[in-house]
């Protein structure tokens, strides 16, 4: 079996905010999917705690991820979130 490279977090919005969040990570995950060579690339918000985004990612390999963190349609991403976010992150890598 090859090793492949998987990542988990969260992302902390303002509940009040999360509605302006979501078209601009709708967008930026459909780009990943599409353009990073993932395997899988999950996002969701948390049904009981409104404004708390949930992500999985599957990659083959390091530089697949790599690629994707530096990839055009990260910048937008990042951009948008960090006017709404409230700055809390936890990622975890495996």
């Amino acid at each position: 079996m090859k090793v492949k490279v998987a990542v988990f977090g969260i992302l902390r919005f303002p509940p009040e905010n999360i509605e302006s969040v979501l078209p601009h990570l709708k967008s930026f995950v459909e780009a990943t999917q599409k353009n990073d060579n993932c395997i899988a690339y999950d996002v969701a918000e948390d049904p009981f705690d409104k404004g708390l985004i949930r992500f999985s990612e599957l990659w083959p390999d390091r530089d697949s991820l790599e690629k994707h963190l530096n990839a055009p349609h990260i910048s937008p991403w990042r951009n948008s979130a960090k006017k709404i976010w409230f700055g809390r992150q936890k990622v975890f890598f495996i």
